[in-house]
This record gives structure tokens, sequence and C-alpha cells, in this order.
């Protein structure tokens, strides 16, 4: 069943998120942390491997989000969304490699390796490691489904990908996102479906899956359909998955209202524990 949500046009006029040195309501923010072992000397990827932090302070045990910005694979900076900000959650905010400077795979394996980090690392700010869900928009959301869906990536950093409490794409590509086509030569505007297709790695006993998109007539093309395909195979596995359409909202804008449907997601997750 088509799923619309009415979001009311008070949303609209939220502005995101810069994120600042100074905090305030109990919330603390540290940026440009280093996520790859000191040993790497790539002048690249020194520079632009980096993520932001923000906690709230003196908590115990709260729940982390990691996101991952969009962008096209591209272009894009780290930041934290501000519907996401003074609820109680941390957010990690993750930087990555670029197109055409790096190549595919290097911006999944920096999303991998960034993930692993937030669960080797969150404890010590007050995370429960058991709580970290992971998110993004449009690229970021695609970087989000590969490396929670296919496992090689965070195994590679020592990480259970089956430990990731819950996987949050808006407008994430399903197929081979198209920038990899790009690379290869191939038309961006014809579906690849291969290895570096969220689609083709699932698998089952995922863990709980929230799929947002825009209105899918003003999305970009296919990507509402696409998640609905994705959403589809996910169930055959007998998946916890759900899809939401934003009606009225495009794929840049669609992230706005996406903040309140992840936050409940998170709380439905969380709420037992």
């Amino acid at each position: 069943m088509r799923q619309i949500i009415n979001i009311v046009l008070f949303f609209c006029c939220i502005m995101p998120a810069v994120a600042q040195k100074s905090t305030s309501s109990g919330y603390a923010f540290r940026e440009d942390i280093s996520y790859i072992g000191e040993a790497d000397t790539s002048e690249y990827r020194r520079k632009r491997c980096k993520l932001d932090i923000y906690y709230p302070m003196k908590t115990e045990g709260f729940t982390t989000v990691v996101w991952f910005h969009g962008g096209g694979l591209e272009g894009g900076e780290k930041y934290i969304p501000a519907e996401l900000k003074n609820k109680g959650i941390a957010v990690v905010a993750v930087n990555y490699r670029l197109s055409p400077e790096a190549k595919n795979p290097a911006y999944i394996l920096d999303a991998a390796e960034a993930t692993a980090w937030v669960f080797k690392n969150i404890k010590k700010y007050g995370g429960d490691p058991g709580k970290i869900f992971v998110s993004g928009h449009s690229a970021g959301g695609y970087l989000a489904l590969m490396i929670g869906l296919d496992k090689q990536y965070m195994y590679l950093y020592g990480v259970d990908a089956g430990k990731i409490k819950g996987l949050i794409p808006v407008s994430g590509q399903t197929n081979t996102h198209y920038t990899i086509c790009k690379e290869r030569g191939l038309p961006s505007g014809v579906p690849i479906i291969d290895e570096y297709a969220p689609i083709n790695c699932v698998r089952k006993d995922l863990p709980p899956i929230l799929l947002i998109t825009g209105d899918r007539d003003l999305e970009l093309t296919a990507r509402y359909e696409e998640n609905l395909h994705l959403k589809a195979i996910m169930k055959s596995m007998e998946n916890n998955v759900e899809l939401y359409e934003l009606q009225g909202f495009d794929h840049g804008n669609v992230v706005v209202p996406a903040g309140e449907l992840i936050l409940r997601f998170i709380k439905t997750h969380t709420s037992a524990e």
C-alpha cells in the first residue's frame, strides 16, 4: 500500500543546522576527528576522512545516529541535521572520499570504517554501542544501505554489520549508484544492478529498516520506485521494513520532514530497552 505523509508547511521553514563549536542545552560538539589509522599516509584520506560528534553530556547509554551527507558521491560536507538536535540522541556526521578523486569502492569503505569507529568509540562519550542507527540522505542513504546490507565492508574493520540497530536511508539509490556507472563510462540513466547495488545485497535477518523518499512525482527519476522494489525484496525475505513517500517534497527538501520519522523509528526500536 502506498504510504503518504502529509507534512504541514511549518516544516518547510526549518533551516538545516550548521555545526557550531559552542553548545547549549547540555550537548557537546567535537569536530574533525580522524577515523582512519595513523599508518594511513594518503593525503586525501587524512584530509577527508573525518567526523563530527554531537552528543548529550552527562548522559549514559544514549542512542547514536551515524549520518552520511548527500551530494551524488561527488560533493557535499558533513553536518548535523537540525531535526536531530536536542532530541536526547547523539549524531555522528561523516565525511568520506569523493569521486572523481577517489573511485568506487573508496567511499563505501570510508563509510564502513567510520561506522566501525563509532562502534568502537561511542562508549567513551557515554553512548551505547548497541544502539547505533545508520542513516543519510541521497548518496548518504546509498552508503548506509551498502554497509548495512553487505557485511563484507564492516567486517574489514572488525565489526559485524548485523549489530547495527537500524538502517534509515533517506532518498537513497537502491540500484548501483549512478556515479559508479559514470566512473565506468556507462550512461547514468540506464539502471545497473550488480554487487554495488543495495538491492542485490539483501539478506535475511537484517536490522529494522525505514526507507524514506520524496513524492514520486518530484523525486529523482525512479527513486521512489527503486525503494519500493527494495522493500518488496526485503519483505520476501521476512525482514522488518517500512517505506514512506512524503507527499509534496522533492529530493532536496525531503530530508527536513524525514527527521520526525527518523526519531519515531528510533523510539520504536529502543523504547523497550
